[in-house]
Parts: structure tokens; sequence; C-alpha cells
């Protein structure tokens, strides 16, 4: 309850102005990449579905305070991770304070990141989301659940969670690059109904970050 206090007299001077940020992590993986998806994400919502967002998107390290100033924090990239002891446990925190972590395996995440969330929470285990969740229906209507949106290896597009109190606090994108969708059109060349197709994932993810 009092981590719980601490987010809301954080945020509440700030509702108008709604706040997304970029996870600064380390281990040498690139969670620099993708660096117009974010952007253009938010520029959709604002758009689209009525969002106050700044455009103005910082990047943010997991041990700073400023986490708990973002609703909505997103993480990305390709290779390694690692959190100390610190930075999980401020993680924990601020994902059990009401904050959202959306991660995005950009491709070769996955088996690094999978044991850096065992620290930040020690009790929890992913498990894969299924497509009656209302993040794949509470704007666009996704009935099959995470779309496909870059190959890889072959494999079916998943969304992994963990999960607070049937809160979905933790959102783990794998097999399906939804950041490399919300790229500029120019950068993969995607055609322009995949594009929009993850960009309308995405303003679902935001939507139930902002309002669970």
């Amino acid at each position: 309850m009092r981590y719980l206090l601490v987010f809301v007299i954080l945020f509440s001077g700030n509702l108008t102005a709604q706040s997304v940020a970029v996870l600064k992590y380390n281990g040498g993986g690139d969670w620099y990449g993708n660096p117009t998806s974010l952007p253009n994400l938010v520029k959709f919502c604002n758009t689209n579905i009525q969002t106050k967002i700044s455009t103005q998107i910082p990047n943010v390290e997991p041990s700073s305070p400023e986490l708990f100033d973002y609703p909505f924090i997103h993480m990305t990239g390709h290779g390694n991770v690692y959190f100390n002891a610190e930075e999980a446990q401020n993680l924990r925190n601020y994902l059990l304070s009401g904050g959202f972590l959306h991660i995005d395996d950009n491709y070769g995440m996955n088996q690094y990141l999978r044991k850096e969330l065992v620290k930040i929470f020690p009790d929890k285990e992913l498990q894969e989301i299924p497509a009656t969740h209302p993040i794949f229906s509470i704007v666009f209507p996704f009935p099959d659940g995470l779309p496909k949106i870059h190959e890889h290896d072959g494999n079916r597009p998943q969304a992994f969670g963990l999960f607070e109190d049937n809160r979905l606090v933790l959102l783990f994108t794998y097999e399906s690059d939804l950041g490399n969708g919300w790229e500029n059109p120019e950068i993969h060349n995607d055609p322009e109904e995949v594009r929009l197709k993850a960009l309308k994932m995405g303003a679902n993810i935001v939507t139930y970050a902002f309002q669970n």
C-alpha cells in the first residue's frame, strides 16, 4: 500500500500530459534499438485514441526514482540483459505500485531476459496470455491474440505476462516484433496493413497500461 500511495502522488499532477519512457538497462544489449518506434506509437495514439502523451520520450535507468514518473515503460533489444539487486527491487516496487513494463523482444532477448525477471519476481513465472484477455480488445480487436509483424524462426507470436492481483503488470511480446512495425516505414518497408496492425496492438497496450 505504501508503494501504491507513492506512485499515485508522483503521477497525480501529470494526468493531462501522460508520459512514457524507454528502459536503459545494463548487460550489453541494445536497449536503444528501434529509435523511431516509440515516438511513432505515441503519435499514433495521440491521433487515433485521443491520448495526450508527451512526445518527449526520455530514457530511464532501472534503479532511478524517475521510473515512478511514467505509467508506461518500454524495453527492447536483441541481446543480454542484466539487473543488479537494486535495479530489480526498484522495478518490483514500480510494478507493484501501478507501473507497467512492456518488453518487446527485437530478436535474441528471450534467453537473457527470463533469468533476470526471476530477480524482480522470484515468486512469479511468465504466463502465456490468452487471446480473450482485454489487452487484445480494449480498443482494437485482435481475436487471435498477438499479431505477427516480422518473421524470424517460423514460430508463432506469443504474449507472456506477469500478474499481480489479476492485473497485468509486465507484458513480454515474443516472436512478434511489434517495435519493428512501429518504426518509420522506410526502415523495414513493411506493407501499410502490417504496420497499422502493429500500431493498433501498441495502442491497445498503452491503453491497458493507462487504465489498469
